[in-house]
Order: structure tokens, then C-alpha cells, then sequence
């Protein structure tokens, strides 16, 4: 169902062999870093999303879903992810993504540091996110209107 993130999973752990192998891959990643300007404009075209400040935090909701989530300083992404893919994600690259705080660990949630990821990334965690909580006629439609994702 999810095969988006079931292939970032298997792409992080061959850029973490790649890694330790004494390529680093940690440049190609600071030049594109990722903004919350850069999710603010794709959150904000979604279909069915919307942006909320809930208690001085930026949030992205679909009815009363919340699919991306902001820290109040702005340094730290929270998004939907499955939770049976979580450990491979986190495993896979842990100076980039961690679990949620404690109280959030019963949902299908991952925390990471925005200036880790690249803005590409970002988008397309955010769409994957989008996606867990919208009809999945509507993220059709969002596939054959952006065959290339979301950029």
C-alpha cells in the first residue's frame, strides 16, 4: 500500500552503506536543505489540507487529521508514517529521523530534523503523509496530475 516509503526505506539503507563505505553523501544533502517555507507551499496545495497554529505550532490538517506538524522554533518536522516502516526509516539514517515524544508513539508518527533533509525530501515525506489521510481517489488524482511527484 505504502510503497513510496517501503522504497525510501531501502534507498536510506544503501546511502548508509554508501556512507560508511567512504562516500559521503552529507554535502549533497546541506545544499538543498529543506525550509518550512518549502512544505508551507506544497501543505497549502494539497487538496482537502489546511494549515492551523495550534498552540504556537504550525500544522497541516485534512478535516481534523494531522498530517504534518511543526516544533514552535521550527527546527523539527513531525509526519504521518507507517508504523511498521518506522524502525527501518529511523534505523536507516538515526542523525536524521527519531520517534516521537512518548505520547505520541501509539500513532503513525516520525520526527526529523528539518536542516537534515533536503527540500525534495521534505516534499515528498509530506505528500506521503498527505496521502495517509486523504481518500485514495484523491491521491490519484494528485498522482496523474504530477506524474513526476512532487518535485
Amino acid at each position: 500500500m505504502f510503497t513510496a516509503a517501503a522504497y525510501r526505506v531501502e534507498r536510506l539503507a544503501v546511502e548508509r552503506d554508501a556512507t560508511s563505505a567512504g562516500r559521503s553523501i552529507v554535502a549533497e544533502w546541506r545544499q538543498g536543505m529543506a525550509t518550512i517555507e518549502d512544505v508551507r507551499a506544497l501543505g497549502s496545495t494539497l487538496e482537502r489540507s489546511y494549515e492551523v497554529i495550534v498552540r504556537g505550532r504550525l500544522k497541516f490538517r485534512v478535516a481534523q487529521l494531522v498530517y504534518v506538524a511543526f516544533s514552535r522554533d521550527e527546527r523539527t518536522m513531525e509526519f504521518a508514517f507507517p508504523k511498521e516502516m518506522r524502525d527501518g526509516l529511523i534505523g536507516g539514517q538515526p542523525e536524521k529521523f527519531r520517534l516521537p515524544a512518548p505520547s505520541d508513539l501509539r500513532f503513525n508518527w516520525v520526527s526529523s530534523d528539518l536542516e537534515a533533509l533536503d527540500a525534495g525530501e521534505a516534499r515528498e515525506f509530506v505528500v506521503d503523509a498527505w496521502r495517509m489521510v486523504v481518500p485514495q481517489k484523491v491521491s490519484r488524482a494528485y498522482d496523474l496530475a504530477h506524474p513526476n511527484g512532487p518535485g
